[in-house]
Formats: C-alpha cells, structure tokens, sequence
C-alpha cells in the first residue's frame, strides 16, 4: 500500500463549466496518485463502486467518475454528440487541477472515454473501451447482430427518434427505481448470460442499482441522449486516435457482443486487446477494472 491517503469514496461535487452547465463528479482511490477520469455505463452515473477505489489506492491512482449531462447532478445537454464527452472531462480537469490524465470508459461508456483519446491531445495519455460499442453503421460490423432483445428493443426505439424513445425509457426508469437490488435485472434477462448471471448478487448489484437511483432521480434525459448519440455520427473517427488505447471484451456479452470490442481493436491504430472466452459483461466490472487500472498507470 503507497503512503498516499486511502479514500474509498468522497462526497460529490458540483463543478461548473465556463458555459455555465454543472457537472456532477465523484472521487476516489488516492487523492495524490495520477489522475484516471471513469465514464459510466447507459444508463448509470459516475458514482463509484468502492472496490474500484481500493484498487486505485493500492496503485497510486487517483480516480475520478463523471455524471455525463443528463444524469445524476449534471445538467441535460440534449442533442450532444459522443465527442463532447472531450470537452466536458477537459473542462472537469482544468476544474480539479489537473493536467494529465488517463481515461476509461465501461459499456456505455466506452465511446466517451475513446472521444477523450481521440480529441484531448497530449493531455489524454491513454485510454481503456471495456465492453464498449462501436459506431453505428461500421463499415464490417453487424452492429445489433447478438444483442439481447432488451437492447434491440432499445435501439430500434431509439432509431425511430427521441419522440418515441423518451416516453418509453421515462417508462423504464420508473420500473428500475422501483426495482431492489435483488430484482432489478428481472426485466432484463435476455442480456445476462452464464457469466454475468453469476454475479448479480452481493455488493456489485447493490452498487448496480445505487447508479441508477443515483443517476436517473428526476428524468431519463442522460439516458435519452446517450442512446441518439450513439446511433448517430460520434463526431470523430476512432481510427484516427493516436493515444495508446486498449479494448477488453467477454465473449459471453449480451449487452454489447464482443464483434463490437474486436472492431474497435482491429481499427484503432496499435490498439492493445484483451478479448476472451471467460466474461460477460456485468463481470468485466468486478474483475477487469485493477487490471485496466495497471495499464493505464503504466502510461503516466
């Protein structure tokens, strides 16, 4: 363990931006260590799971999670792209004092911690996409192929336009808030598969469902909006970034089929794949993160 101060999870803060939204962050890990920016899975928030914190302060690394616009504390910004995930996590570095960070981004996540590779510059020294999606319309890439019907459902809502999809995720929301911990992925089992299955249970689905009461209190804004930007252009091309970049995926991915991890790892220049049988998606939570929290230290 590094002398630094062990925190395992710190109040959230509010940080205004110059164009005068809020940004809702949550930190953990090692006040001292190097920076690591989180982006949350769709829908959730940027409230950290406290085994991640453990892990970050055992390595030096000082972590710090992100309320997209839309979710949690962080205002709704509708209509933004994937790529604004860059400005608002350059603008939340400026505002805690950083200068150089790293960057991982989980399921929904994924694409906006890739934004911050492809758009930050040299203050971005790596990034992770764990069980991330690819763009929509890649060229080689069924892009629903192997997704569970939950999440086809989804897309297909959101292909046909917010006006249709906000009622029904508000509808979703509302189940989900009403939902336990115990029984919050009963609406949703055509996603989970062997390996996720085994661990809904214990801290990690309690966590699981804290995101959400945490992320979505008031409406479905964030989740509405994640889920047109990512069927619409992302404003950047991931074949363009030149920032090391690793891609770690399960094969026993319903949420997001690993196709999408091996195009992102074939398509990103120098990209690092860690792409195995073993995992889901849910897992990747628990045992994929100090490992990517590793990497990601090394490139400081």
């Amino acid at each position: 363990m590094p002398e630094h101060a062990t925190i395992a999870r710190v109040a959230a803060r509010a940080l205004t931006l110059p164009d005068g939204r809020t940004l809702t962050v949550h930190e953990g890990g090692d006040p001292a260590g190097a920076p690591i920016v989180v982006h949350h899975g769709t829908p959730g928030c940027g409230l950290l799971w406290d085994g991640w914190s453990a892990s970050a302060a055992d390595r030096g690394v000082r972590l710090v999670g992100l309320d997209r616009a839309g979710y949690g504390g962080s205002t709704p910004l509708a209509g933004r792209t994937v790529a604004q995930a860059a400005a608002d996590t350059t603008a939340v570095a400026d505002a805690l004092g950083i200068d150089r960070f790293a960057t991982w981004g989980i399921s929904g996540g994924g694409p906006h911690a890739l934004a911050c590779a492809a758009l930050g510059g040299d203050r971005v020294v790596a990034a992770a996409s764990l069980a991330g999606i690819a763009p929509w319309g890649a060229d080689g890439l069924d892009w629903l192929a192997g997704m569970g019907e939950a999440n086809l459902e989804e897309f297909d809502l959101a292909l046909t336009g917010v006006e249709v999809l906000r009622p029904a995720l508000e509808e979703l929301r509302a189940e989900m808030l009403a939902a336990t911990p115990e029984t919050f992925f009963d609406g949703v089992e055509s996603l989970v598969g062997p390996a996720d299955r085994a661990v809904l249970s214990g801290p990690l689905a309690a966590w699981l469902h804290e995101t959400i009461v945490v992320g979505l209190p008031g409406s479905a804004a964030g989740w509405v909006d994640d889920d047109i930007a990512f069927t619409t252009d992302w404003g950047f091309d991931p074949g363009r970034i030149d920032r090391p970049v690793l891609v770690v995926h399960g094969a026993d991915d319903r949420f997001v089929p690993i196709a999408h991890g091996r195009w992102l790892a074939e398509r990103i220049p120098g990209a690092e794949a860690w792409l195995d049988d073993e995992n889901g998606h849910l897992t990747l939570y628990e045992r994929r993160v100090p490992q990517v929290h590793d990497w990601l230290r090394e490139r400081f």
